[in-house]
């Protein structure tokens, strides 16, 4: 087995990410960093901070040059970074020292490397938004036209009351939508520009290090956060927990539908669901259950992630090395769920009629509804020791509860035992999500 599922020839296309793959590859990481050289020095050859003329081949030459990153491989395992033997790299390559000696002028390689790294992130968090924006358009469209579809509630496992099909979809978007919401506050808040110098004082960037930090941000379309955040993985956080919500929102609706996808259950259909290597008349649901695991996966890597964020002084190598280590599988993580869910909302297909057989029976989805009904004629403990007394009575005698009540009180609500009058709100529910998404 590969070490990542994500990188993996064999399980890759089990665990796609889609797009966002291509972002969180070594020759991704080492083209952002060059990126942020090359921006850097424009932006102090046009404070005078270094020579125009140096400023405007530096910034050109890191559209240009291609480096290996295997060729610096062992100069990253000498220094724990990988910016000093890109730097001499990128010099190198300039085949003009006079101007290649103005590179990296004053910046630290935390600097590069975290503001490379948000570049990264913005990337991801677009990529994010899009398919959001497709589940939820899928979501919400099923929600609208199954809103009064009506179906059995459950709770720890058991038919609980009646809900809808619409308002399920609802129940799984919401929190998506709500993700999708909150995104444009989390790329304010946290894309940041680094740059602070050696130990966060910018000594060596000189008097106007504030106006460079700045003028780097808005070169790079980062937020500037008018100070040194090395040791504050705050921003990292942020996102990571953002991305984490996602994934167990999602994990949330593989659940359900695994059980909605049982044999005894069979209440939703999945188009190409996965088969079994000897029993052929298997359907596993695949999609929903790589949801699950990625949200197991995505657990762990959070707890490792907020346990790195503690930094010892001005920079932390430990710390740091486990973050590069955990925040590229976050990523990946969250980039999975959404690609894999985007993939599965367009082949389900709920078994209206398997539902409602599901409502009747013994009809027991229907005993709250009949403790209130039964309050019309006496105090609500005794109503709920009656319908307790009726519910036992149903199941003793195999039969529906509905004759059973009406037997006992003849004169409750004609519509008490009709699924579509006992949804409550569900229905607007399912519409309300759905004009939300339209709205979005």
């Amino acid at each position: 087995m590969a070490a990542s599922v994500f990188a993996s020839s064999l399980y890759g296309q089990l665990f796609t990410t889609g797009d966002v793959g291509r972002l969180w590859s070594d020759s991704a990481e080492v083209r952002a960093m060059l990126l942020v050289e090359g921006a850097l020095a424009k932006v102090q050859g046009a404070q005078g901070i270094i020579p125009e003329i140096s400023a405007a081949f530096i910034h050109r030459s890191s559209l240009e040059v291609q480096i290996d990153p295997g060729g610096l491989a062992a100069a990253t395992a000498t220094n724990g970074v990988s910016v000093p033997g890109l730097v001499t790299a990128f010099r190198k390559a300039m085949e003009a020292p006079e101007h290649a000696q103005y590179a990296h002028w004053g910046a630290t390689s935390q600097d590069i490397i975290d503001t490379g790294l948000m570049l990264r992130l913005r990337q991801t968090l677009a990529a994010h938004d899009a398919t959001l924006r497709t589940i939820l358009t899928k979501l919400s469209h099923e929600a609208k036209a199954h809103a009064e579809t009506s179906m059995p509630a459950r709770t720890y496992g058991q038919h609980a009351t009646v809900t809808s099909w619409g308002a399920m979809l609802a129940q799984w978007g919401t929190p998506l939508a709500d993700a999708l919401e909150r995104l444009p506050i989390l790329q304010d808040a946290s894309l940041w520009v680094s740059l602070s110098g050696a130990a966060g004082t910018a000594s060596a960037l000189g008097s106007q290090a504030a106006e460079t930090r700045a003028a780097l941000a808005q070169a790079l379309n980062l937020r500037d956060p008018g100070r040194s955040w090395h040791t504050d993985r705050g921003p990292i956080l942020r996102i990571a927990e953002w991305m984490a919500d996602v994934v167990a929102t999602l994990a949330a609706m593989g659940h359900s539908l695994i059980g909605l996808v049982g044999s005894d259950c069979a209440e939703v259909r999945l188009g190409g669901a996965g088969s079994s290597s000897t029993m052929p008349q298997k359907q596993n649901p695949v999609s929903p259950s790589v949801l699950v695991a990625l949200n197991h996966q995505m657990t762990g890597l959070r707890a490792s992630l907020q346990a790195a964020s503690a930094h010892q002084y001005q920079r932390d190598g430990a710390a740091w090395f486990t973050e590069w280590m955990v925040l590229p599988q976050i990523a990946l993580c969250c980039a999975s769920a959404l690609e894999t869910a985007g993939a599965l909302v367009e082949n389900i297909t709920p078994a209206p009629a398997r539902m409602l057989d599901h409502l009747g029976g013994l009809e027991l989805v229907h005993a709250e509804a009949l403790s209130f009904a039964l309050c019309a004629q006496m105090r609500r403990a005794d109503a709920q020791t009656a319908t307790k007394t009726l519910v036992a009575k149903a199941v003793k005698t195999d039969t529906p509860l509905s004759k059973i009540a009406r037997a006992a009180h003849p004169d409750l609500p004609t519509d008490l035992f009709t699924p579509h009058a006992q949804m409550g709100h569900a229905p607007a529910d399912a519409r309300a999500f759905a004009k939300r998404v339209a709205d979005l």
